[in-house]
């Protein structure tokens, strides 16, 4: 073409969407004489370049349909004027936009150390160089061409290649008359020209409703009214604090008419008002990072940025949690950055390269779970995943990060055979990478938000998990004590006839009680894959499913560590939790279900209101057992102790169906108060126990100077103060 600089070659790598550096061909140049400007914009017959008030038609690219030059005296801003299958448009050129980022965050992207990664990856509503629109930018460092595409371009890929940013390995483009709302995805063309499977945004803050996975530009807005609550939160975090927390599975906890699930404004209201009323410290919410499939539980994520579009916007999710902190709760997410799924949107081969999981399938494949793992020694993907905790940590104000799966990101062997995996470079098993990126998280996190707690659910007896980075520890504030769990919950299910013979499996807890900061968890994972409910664990009719429940909460709630019960416990839900439906609150018309949840709810009171029960949670000065071995009474008892100053309380359970007038111990001297007694009435049991109280004798018992003769009801725990 006359007047052209333009080689061919460009123009039919352009049209074809081949070519690697659009920029470089698209927009206005410097020409010989003036500037050319080029375009390409399939499915337009005829162009016109607008500026000011001047609009002159530029030049179709013969045999290269939807390519046009225009030659231009001076430099100066356009638009364009399209027409083609009978109609016409008017538009910005996205490739007249100078870059949106700059060189620091360039420099820091490369480095892999941007912390706020969500700044700049991701799409953005902003006004760049005076018009509005968004900012796309995507790591996909060995892609040959990364497109952005939506209905704003028919997902046609040719249509809006993006531009490298360096050795980044970062795409970006601003989409000039975008909006929010817009849904979107990435064409990448990797490695030899292999066209991938079309990719949600990595660092997307908005999804499309499942099925559909396509990205959805939003932004994150909404007037926080919680400063007294983050500003004062620190103290309600601390191992000195009560913590009990409610596990809620969003999706299921109650459901409106039609089995339709609670948006984010409901939940605000209705969850927030209850967990509040049951005695609760924190909701914790199963995953909320978008994911494609129901039945994970969102424990597959693909939209680690995303809150999921099952209930809301970011912005009322945000609310959310703004109505849980002026309610006096904290909101505690899961966390999975151990593992993430193969769905073809999702992360797996971003770029046609194992470009967030490892190559090698004995490190980057979760046989178990038939997902990816991160490639956790790859800076980059280290940075992506701590950005991704401090994200949720200050753009929705959450109090707590649970860690998913901690025991599979630690050790190369997790469920693995002999030959199944690869060795760290000291030949053992631990994966020092994913150790550092765990502890990396929790040094940021601790840092940057100050007033957080970080929980590990980790099953295995990895040393240090809850203690500090500076001295060894991987830095988690908190532990799952699964050891407590399986061991307690095992005990409880057996008929009491044969509980003598495991005695300990209840008292063992206390060998290790102090060597993590404990949450005693009753979480989903105990009433889901033919596992029954809690009730349904309980042995014998139906009273004593009840009573055996109450003694093991009751137990529970006075036993060193914080609290965690999975939603529906709470109230004893007969049938097995199911994702698909409500909880089934109708059985709170059953006057058992009712005394349970009432029995809950006064244990949170207790436990909260009084301080020898949880100021020495996590240390040894704080508990005393008086009776650890009378098997064949199934008896314990154990004091619990405060600070100078604080009422100690000693705790008695009777593991069996017999009520006894049992001698006990007590620590001091005087009359000590029933401060509760899961066998009471209103809890739906027989009302036996000390309603007035016991005094204490001159009798010498359990090791303590004084005794007095004490009502055990049958399956009961009770609490004793001190006047």
């Amino acid at each position: 073409m006359a007047g052209t600089t333009l080689d061919n070659g460009a123009a039919e790598a352009i049209a074809g969407g081949w070519h690697g550096d659009p920029f470089g061909v698209l927009g206005l140049h410097k020409a010989a004489k003036g500037w050319e400007l080029r375009a390409f914009v399939p499915g337009a017959d005829r162009l016109w370049v607008i500026t000011g008030k001047t609009v002159a038609e530029a030049e179709a690219w013969p045999g290269l349909p939807g390519l046009f030059t225009h030659q231009m005296a001076r430099k100066a801003n356009y638009r364009f004027r399209a027409e083609g299958h009978g109609t016409t448009w008017d538009f910005e050129d996205p490739y007249r936009f100078g870059p949106v980022l700059g060189e620091m965050d360039e420099y820091l992207l490369g480095e892999g150390s941007h912390r706020r990664l969500w700044q700049v990856l991701g799409a953005h509503v902003m006004t760049h160089e005076g018009v509005e629109g968004v900012h796309f930018a995507v790591w996909a460092p060995n892609a040959e061409r990364v497109s952005v595409v939506g209905d704003f371009n028919v997902w046609d890929g040719r249509r809006n290649p993006m531009r490298r940013r360096g050795a980044t390995g970062v795409w970006e483009i601003f989409m000039p008359g975008l909006t929010e709302g817009t849904a979107y995805k990435y064409e990448i063309k990797g490695p030899g020209g292999a066209v991938m499977p079309l990719k949600s945004d990595p660092v997307g803050f908005g999804s499309e409703h499942p099925p559909a996975n396509a990205s959805v530009v939003r932004t994150i807005r909404g007037k926080w009214q919680d400063g007294d609550w983050m500003e004062g939160r620190a103290a309600k975090h601390t191992t000195d604090a009560p913590i009990s927390v409610y596990e809620v599975h969003l999706a299921s906890w109650k459901r409106a008419p039609g089995n339709r699930m609670l948006s984010y404004e409901e939940l605000a209201e209705q969850l927030v008002d209850y967990a509040a009323d049951m005695g609760f410290t924190h909701i914790e919410c199963l995953p909320v990072s978008e994911y494609p499939f129901d039945g994970s539980w969102g424990y597959q994520p693909v939209g680690m940025f995303a809150p999921t579009i099952r209930h809301g916007t970011p912005s009322e999710f945000r609310a959310f949690v703004d109505a849980a902190h002026r309610k006096g709760l904290g909101v505690i997410l899961d966390w999975v950055p151990g593992h993430f799924p193969t769905d073809p949107h999702g992360l797996g081969r971003f770029d046609g390269t194992a470009l967030y999981e490892h190559q090698d399938p004995r490190e980057g494949f979760h046989q178990d779970w038939n997902t990816l793992i991160y490639n956790y020694g790859r800076v980059e993907v280290k940075n992506y995943l701590v950005s991704n905790a401090l994200y949720w940590l200050e753009e929705y104000h959450v109090d707590g990060l649970r860690v998913d799966a901690v025991a599979s990101m630690l050790y190369r062997d997790y469920s693995r055979k002999h030959g199944e995996w690869v060795p760290n470079k000291d030949g053992g098993r631990e994966n020092y990478e994913a150790i550092d990126v765990l502890r990396t998280t929790n040094i940021t996190a601790y840092g940057e938000c100050p007033g957080i707690m970080t929980i590990a659910e980790e099953s295995t007896a990895f040393p240090g998990v809850s203690r500090p980075a500076n001295w060894g520890g991987l830095g988690f504030g908190f532990k799952w004590n699964m050891g407590w769990m399986n061991d307690t919950l095992s005990y409880i299910q057996k008929d009491p006839i044969y509980r003598r013979y495991h005695h300990h499996q209840m008292t063992f807890g206390l060998v290790y009680a102090w060597s993590e900061n404990y949450i005693l968890p009753i979480s989903h994972d105990e009433v889901v894959h033919g596992k029954g409910s809690m009730l349904s664990k309980m042995p014998g009719n139906a009273w004593e499913k009840f009573a055996n429940l109450r003694a093991y909460y009751g137990f529970m709630w006075a036993h060193p560590g914080k609290k965690l019960l999975f939603m529906g416990q709470e109230f004893a839900q007969g049938a097995e939790w199911n994702h698909n439906q409500s909880l089934d609150w109708h059985q709170l018309d059953i006057a058992d279900h009712r005394g349970m949840q009432r029995l809950v709810r006064d244990l949170n009171r207790v436990y909260r209101g009084t301080r020898a029960l949880h100021v020495n949670d996590t240390r040894p000065e704080g508990f005393d057992w008086i009776e650890s071995n009378d098997a064949e009474a199934g008896v314990y008892a154990w004091v619990r102790k405060g600070t100078d100053g604080d009422k100690p309380v000693v705790a008695v359970v009777n593991m069996t169906p017999i009520e006894r007038k049992y001698r006990l111990g007590l620590p001091q001297s005087g009359k000590w108060s029933e401060i509760l007694n899961t066998d009471a009435e209103t809890y739906g049991g027989g009302n036996r126990g000390n309603l007035g109280g016991v005094a204490t004798e001159k009798t010498p018992w359990h090791g303590q100077k004084q005794s007095a003769l004490v009502t055990l009801p049958p399956l009961s725990a009770i609490y004793l103060q001190q006047d």
